[in-house]
């Protein structure tokens, strides 16, 4: 796994620019902004620094270059990281596949940190027997999120020797001190106005720590070692990084003094983004070194003002909310509302996400069912039909180039399903049945068809291309089909497999060989 992971970070700095910009302008909120010099992608997104939607703005024609914040893994993940990791795959899924342009996206793993390090006396273990835990499970939750890994995952214990060297150059460019105690700060003031491009920076308060900080809001670079701690060899002495550095280093050792897209939940923007700034700015000495920050914002429980976080003791796990809904349903859930806004999570919420899921599984299964002649209707005008593809399409793009707006995305997409439906209306079930033999029936939405004998057993053949994963097993399990024999095949059915609890969507089901028997 650590090969894998230098093998890749070397093959990324293979791959990006290390050019540092271009012209100045102030945005809105007073912060200078610079306008980055390269490929215009035509998609204007709201950019964090300058509190405005930007033209977004590549150093290398159809590459972006992503950093984002990964988990510190101490816990299982829950909803609130899911929502910010799957909104975020999201985006990157569009600029792929609708705009053309190469993902290349390191992510970092925090493991190293007080709260890892007191859970490992808690359970009496070591803290990188905790991390390995926690980092496996997380990684398994994104899969079955369906989220694609970043390119290169890096842990923070595996470039100690990096954060150190870093540290170093901001010291030498007299941004950083050391402490007598052997802890090492970030001097804010040396710096000056540059600190606080996001709101609510200016006026907060510092981090705690030692005496001897110069001033409040100087926050920690290096930890001097305690007792029982783990512990690294610095010139400061032995330690630990602390939390914001870990980010800079590793973004920077990746990507080098300039980075397209930074992103992360909205919690982070102050003060962990605004420190990352602070100390990577110093270190390469530029006046901007990432040109877009993406934050995405909170997942509250429905009824509640605060976030779902594991502090707080508010949180669904993803493993225990994967029992209850598909990853496909979360993520319809999280199109219909902007990335950039806050969300609220109920059951409610994600039945109206189900719905509309199954609307457009629907209509996907009549339309492959009329290209392949198996679904009767009266005649389709086809002209009308490729007029709402086109301007779908047109629309669809238009929203995603807007700050990939998602919801008015889905919005002309269901429009395209309604005027489809409208012209794929089923014949009567009658005429439907008198095409086929006595014994035999068919779906005229899904393609699918059975035959009955005698008034109890079905065999059910069901079109190919079906395919999802199957979570109840074993796949020949019994399913009640009502009204199998008077032409209709409901879109739900429910289990008789007491290992299944829950109901499924037909469309959602893998597919399964001809001439298997179902009980009606």
């Amino acid at each position: 796994m650590r090969w894998t992971m230098i093998r890749s970070g070397k093959v990324l700095r293979g791959l990006v620019s290390l050019r540092c910009r271009a012209p100045v302008r102030h945005s809105a909120s007073g912060q200078a902004w610079v306008t980055p010099r390269g490929f215009d992608t035509g998609i204007k997104t709201f950019n964090s620094l300058s509190k405005e939607k930007e033209a977004l703005i590549l150093a290398r024609e159809g590459t972006a270059t992503w950093y984002s914040c990964g988990p510190t893994v101490y816990d299982h993940a829950h909803l609130g990281h899911a929502c910010s990791y799957v909104r975020f795959d999201i985006l990157q899924r569009i600029l792929t596949r609708v705009f053309g342009i190469t993902v290349i996206h390191a992510m970092v793993i925090t493991d190293i940190d007080d709260k890892i390090i007191q859970r490992s006396w808690e359970e009496n273990v070591s803290p990188a027997a905790v991390a390995r835990l926690y980092e496996e499970e997380f990684k398994r939750d994104m899969l079955s999120l369906k989220v694609v890994p970043p390119a290169v995952y890096l842990r923070v214990t595996e470039n100690v020797h990096h954060i150190v060297a870093f540290i170093e150059g901001i010291i030498r460019n007299g941004h950083a001190y050391a402490t007598k105690e052997g802890d090492v700060y970030f001097d804010v003031a040396s710096i000056g106005e540059r600190y606080g491009k996001f709101v609510g920076a200016v006026g907060s308060h510092g981090e705690p720590g030692s005496s001897n900080k110069r001033d409040s809001r100087d926050f920690a670079l290096w930890k001097r070692s305690k007792p029982q701690e783990p512990h690294w060899e610095s010139p400061w002495g032995r330690g630990r990084p602390g939390w914001h550095i870990e980010c800079s280093t590793v973004a920077s050792h990746m990507f080098g003094s300039q980075l397209d897209i930074h992103s992360g939940g909205i919690d982070l923007a102050f003060p962990h983004h605004e420190n990352e700034i602070a100390q990577s700015e110093a270190f390469h000495q530029c006046g901007q070194w990432a040109n877009y920050f993406l934050h995405s914002g909170h997942l509250h429980l429905k009824g509640s003002a605060e976030k779902m976080s594991k502090s707080l003791k508010n949180y669904i796990t993803i493993k225990d909310f994967l029992q209850s809904y598909s990853a496909e349903e979360f993520r319809m859930f999280c199109l219909s509302i902007k990335y950039r806004s806050a969300v609220d999570y109920s059951d409610s919420s994600m039945l109206e996400a189900r719905t509309s899921l199954e609307t457009i599984c629907t209509f996907l299964s009549a339309a492959q069912a009329y290209m392949r002649g198996q679904f009767h209707c009266p005649p389709v005008q086809e002209a009308l039909l490729w007029q709402s593809l086109a301007e779908a399409k047109s629309n669809v793009r238009t929203a995603l180039a807007d700050d990939f707006d998602t919801p008015r995305a889905v919005g002309a997409l269901m429009n395209l399903v309604y005027d489809g439906n409208r012209q794929l209306q089923p014949v009567s079930t009658r005429e439907v049945s008198g095409a086929l033999p006595s014994s035999e029936r068919r779906s005229p939405t899904s393609g699918m068809s059975w035959t009955c004998s005698g008034s109890t057993r079905c065999t059910v053949r069901r079109p190919r291309r079906w395919q999802a994963v199957e979570t109840c097993r074993p796949w020949w399990s019994s399913w009640h089909i009502s009204e199998a024999k008077s032409g209709h095949l409901p879109s739900r059915v429910r289990t008789t497999n007491p290992a299944c609890t829950q109901t499924e969507s037909l469309c959602s089901k893998p597919a399964t060989p001809s001439g298997r028997t179902w009980s009606p």
